[in-house]
């Protein structure tokens, strides 16, 4: 059984330890609906690239896969984006009702502290663990990606600088979270810093990436709604072009690329899911 096959029966039997209620229906639907795991994944490289069992890693993965399956669930609400596909399928509110959706979510970032503090890493490592989860789940972190998103609706972006703003927050803060974590588990975490440069650099590629391919793709290839036209929302394509956002995702991986050499050790696993991240077409 591979890796992220075991994760997923991770996942799945989490959830199914919880008391059976609609919430939990809908909390399960959403969190095991095919979602790609990149956050999980990168913590787990991580700690193969340090010489570690990466099953130490599934509890704190998990969490991260919670809080960002929760964000998808309010980030789809018709108070939101009003989206009606996610993962290939109808959206939680859509699948339930609203007010279940929105209590699905907040149980995903409720269980995301539980399962960390249930976890067997050390009480200390514990404590950090949940500071990285506060810091970059929070009003600092995609919470304040998330506000930045909802003002720009009433005043509308007319530059990049300020829609990367937007990305640093809402997506990069989210992928740097399991490099964080990563750098906590395997006791390297003089490198915090220079992990979080290239989570929040990724999160940047990797919005311009979905940008492109939401105005190149379907959403039935891409498992998900293009609202952002529809939103009349700035898209890394709308203020640079296709050819300028195309080639910033290049000058990001070379960026990026660099950053990494200068972390010392092996980064194998990691640099697969980078490749894949970099090459991928939906």
């Amino acid at each position: 059984m591979t890796l992220k096959n075991e994760f997923e029966e991770f996942l799945q039997s989490t959830l199914r330890k919880d008391i059976p209620s609609k919430t939990r229906d809908a909390m399960e639907y959403s969190l095991m609906n095919g979602g790609k795991r990149i956050r999980p994944m990168i913590l787990l490289a991580l700690l193969q690239d340090a010489g570690m069992d990466p099953h130490c890693g599934f509890s704190c993965a998990g969490a991260i896969e919670m809080i960002h399956t929760y964000s998808l669930i309010h980030d789809d609400l018709p108070c939101m984006d009003d989206d009606d596909l996610r993962r290939g399928h109808p959206t939680c509110h859509k699948a339930f009702t609203e007010a279940t959706a929105v209590l699905a979510g907040d149980a995903l970032l409720t269980k995301a502290f539980e399962i960390v503090l249930e976890s067997d890493a050390s009480d200390l490592q514990k404590v950090k663990l949940v500071k990285s989860l506060s810091d970059c789940a929070g009003i600092n972190g995609m919470i304040l990606g998330q506000d930045l998103d909802i003002q720009a609706e009433n005043h509308p972006l007319t530059t990049f600088d300020d829609l990367k703003r937007i990305e640093i927050y809402k997506t990069g803060m989210l992928l740097s979270l399991p490099m964080r974590c990563a750098c906590i588990l395997n006791q390297q975490e003089q490198y915090i810093t220079e992990w979080n440069e290239i989570g929040i650099l990724l999160g940047i590629q990797f919005q311009i990436q979905d940008d492109i391919l939401d105005q190149t793709q379907t959403s039935e290839i891409l498992g998900k709604s293009t609202s952002d036209e529809k939103n009349d929302k700035a898209t890394a394509v709308s203020l640079l072009g296709l050819e300028k956002a195309n080639k910033l995702v290049e000058d990001l991986e070379q960026e990026i690329t660099d950053r990494l050499n200068r972390i010392p050790g092996k980064h194998d696993s990691f640099q697969e899911i980078l490749n894949y991240l970099i090459q991928r077409q939906y």
